[in-house]
């Protein structure tokens, strides 16, 4: 008898894949190629996916800075991503994820936990944090099984992106984060969720008989005026605010990460006038940008004047002030409505609107300039902004993150273009400055970034130079050092005069000293000559730099003696 050869059986050999493979997989698939993150035991297994997905993993020294950092690069880029452990690492995160909320960024935030299997049980750095973030958040939830983890973060993706963008958490116990799950059966979502121009928001469009009432009432009108908020930046909208304001000849006021929308020398862009544009105005078109406290909760504006609102968000149109009409849609898109909508009939009446206002930015220009002239020491908050405007190139990526000396620049410096401009944002969070300084030059590295801190802001969290310094990330930090949190050291005074001093005054720090120590350069200046020179040595150096710049802590901004919360 011949032998019988034996049967090979089909191979039943499983490939299996962790939860930290699925999320990086997702991550990349989403066009995120950095994460933010400090080290924890519970979400090394993302670190591994990474590296096997090509995500540079940007470890820093604390969580809110990576919180920051994913904060800034999402406005940047349309997403990001910051990577967190469980208890303090999570919780340390939050102030990030509020910034992030307030300021409309749809940042992805994952913190790790302990082992589901040991849910409630007190296990090392247990929390539940997923209730933490739920009011901080566009969505937030736990991924119950390894093999959702793609599904779990598509739904956050898409509801970061619902109506106004915002922020998104996701908490994956150690168990799940490590599981395994047979990788022909994980389904990664691709066509999720509707996606805008250039990583801006979707599109959509309010009602076209609105758009087409709101184009008529300003071509009527003879003193329009247009306000537009941070989600011009989000909806990529700059080129239709163009077109809008020369096809409209109506003036066009920004705030926020507007700042840059239109370039300096644009006929139609104007900065401080703005109170006298209100005041006298007989319509107003406020686009994305709530009506908060910095616009007195609508109280700012002509009570005789006629309202247009147009917002992402569906809840911020009526939200403090009651409205004439309401538009819900993508700004650009609304825009470009408008402008088919009006077909060129806008008359030339606002001409002599439009000088008057002019005329009263000439004397605010007139009024910084004898500050400028006078060369003053302690050095002028003025001057050193003036200084900052005139150093910013073409691509320069400006940052405040500090208080008064904040707000003395936002009527001082013009970023060239689009995408030049950010801060916090409604939250008022300080310490913003070194995270969004990270994102910037790694998001865009062929742009130049200056930071304006506050020296009790940077001290918040500006170990994180050295994280700078570290990843070779060169930027241009100047600190207007008056040795104080002047903004509220101004209300305490005048609340209780004598007093303003307590807890607001602190001891003098040479930042300069405090760069070079971390590796970085550092140059200290107390004459107004010396800044232009510093600036120019700080960004020749290559290296993150600090700009040591010492201020009157005796003057203040007008948006502080302006603030309701003074008065």
């Amino acid at each position: 008898m011949g032998t019988v050869e034996p049967q090979v059986a089909a191979s039943t050999e499983v490939k299996l894949i962790s939860g930290g493979q699925i999320v990086a997989k997702m991550l990349k698939q989403e066009g995120v190629k950095h994460i933010f993150t400090i080290s924890g035991g519970h979400i090394i297994d993302i670190y591994n996916g990474c590296l096997d997905e090509g995500i540079e993993i940007i470890d820093v020294r604390h969580e809110q800075v990576a919180a920051h950092a994913a904060d800034a690069y999402a406005r940047i880029t349309g997403l990001g991503c910051a990577v967190v452990t469980a208890g303090p690492g999570t919780t340390d995160a939050v102030t990030g994820m509020a910034n992030a909320f307030r300021a409309e960024s749809p940042m992805l935030l994952i913190g790790g936990n302990s082992p589901l299997k040991q849910y409630r049980m007190g296990g090392l750095q247990e929390l539940r944090h997923t209730e933490m973030m739920t009011p901080i958040s566009k969505f937030a939830s736990m991924v119950m099984t390894t093999d959702r983890a793609a599904e779990m973060m598509g739904i956050a993706f898409r509801e970061m992106y619902n109506g106004a963008l915002g922020p998104g958490f996701l908490e994956i116990p150690h168990d799940v984060m490590d599981g395994k799950t047979d990788a022909s059966k994980v389904r990664y979502p691709k066509n999720f969720r509707v996606r805008g121009a250039n990583g801006g928001a979707p599109d959509f469009i309010g009602d076209p008989k609105i758009v087409a009432q709101v184009a008529g009432l300003i071509a009527k009108a003879e003193r329009p005026v247009a306000l537009f908020g941070t989600q011009a930046r989000t909806c990529r909208a700059h080129d239709a605010i163009d077109k809008f304001a020369r096809q409209f000849n109506i003036p066009i006021y920004v705030n926020g990460s507007a700042r840059g929308t239109l370039p300096r020398n644009h006929p139609y862009h104007f900065m401080p006038s703005r109170k006298t544009a209100f005041d006298n105005a007989d319509v107003i078109l406020l686009a994305g940008t709530p009506l908060d406290f910095r616009m007195g909760y609508g109280r700012r504006l002509n009570p005789n004047a006629k309202i247009a609102i147009m917002d992402m968000d569906y809840r911020n149109v009526g939200h403090n002030r009651d409205f004439d009409f309401g538009l819900v849609g993508n700004l650009r898109t609304i825009l470009e409505a408008m402008c088919e909508a009006s077909k060129g009939d806008t008359a030339r009446k606002h001409d002599p609107f439009i000088k008057m206002l002019r005329e009263d930015e000439e004397k605010s220009k007139n009024k910084n300039d004898k500050i400028i002239q006078a060369s003053e020491t302690p050095i002028h908050p003025v001057r050193l902004c003036h200084e900052i405007n005139e150093f910013l190139e073409e691509d320069t990526v400006y940052i405040g993150d500090g208080g008064d000396i904040v707000t003395f620049s936002g009527s001082i410096v013009k970023p060239h273009k689009p995408g030049g401009w950010m801060d916090p944002g409604p939250l008022g969070t300080l310490g913003v400055g070194c995270g969004f300084a990270i994102a910037s030059r790694l998001a865009q590295p062929k742009r130049d970034v200056v930071v304006l801190f506050g020296d009790c802001s940077f001290t918040l969290t500006g170990f994180d130079f050295i994280t700078a310094v570290h990843r070779k990330l060169p930027f241009v930090g100047v600190i207007g050092n008056n040795s104080s949190w002047n903004q509220i050291r101004y209300g305490q005074e005048r609340k209780y005069p004598g007093r303003g001093d307590v807890g607001n005054v602190v001891g003098d720090v040479r930042f300069d000293r405090l760069a070079e120590a971390m590796g970085g350069f550092g140059v200290r200046v107390t004459k107004p000559e010396e800044i232009r020179p510093a600036l120019e040595k700080a960004r020749d150096s290559g290296k993150p730099a600090l700009v040591d710049v010492v201020i009157n802590r005796d003057v203040y901004s007008s948006g502080t003696s302006n603030q309701t919360m003074y008065k």
